[in-house]
């Protein structure tokens, strides 16, 4: 483990031998200042690190949601993904087949013509994401969180 941290961060190695060495030549007087100003170096150095991977992660989450805003919304969402497509559009032949037969029973042809124009109406208004007064985020375009 040890040969691990050295490879990792060879300065702070260095600091930690000066700090230990000043604690011989000085004595058991200094330790407490010594120890404190080697634990102020690795805080530093700590803060600089998770400073640079917050930045690092903050940067990725913009660019996946710069390229997220590039694609179409119901592909970029998650919301409209082939499993949801494809299982509405099952639900939707299930259904059709009742329907049309109670459209052809009670009106025939024009009764067969209006069950499946709903049917159409009901897929195309599922496929554009949802009705126009529908509020975001019931399978209408969301907005991120991420946006100001």
């Amino acid at each position: 483990m040890e040969a691990s941290s050295r490879a990792r961060d060879p300065e702070l190695k260095k600091d930690l031998d000066a700090t230990v060495d000043a604690r011989r030549e000085l004595g058991a007087d200094y330790e407490t200042a010594l120890v404190e100003s080697f634990l102020e170096k690795v805080e530093q150095r700590l803060d600089s690190t998770v400073d640079r991977r917050v930045r690092r992660q903050l940067a990725e989450q913009q660019m996946a949601v710069a390229r997220d805003a590039s694609r179409p919304a119901r592909a970029s969402s998650g919301d409209g993904g082939f499993g949801e497509r494809f299982g509405f559009a099952i639900i939707s032949l299930i259904l059709a087949i009742p329907l049309s037969a109670i459209g052809v029973a009670n009106a025939g042809l024009p009764g067969l013509l209006v069950a499946w124009a709903g049917i159409l109406a009901v897929n195309t208004v599922h496929a554009a994401g949802g009705w126009p007064w529908q509020p975001p985020g019931r399978g209408r375009e969301r907005v991120s969180d991420w946006e100001g």
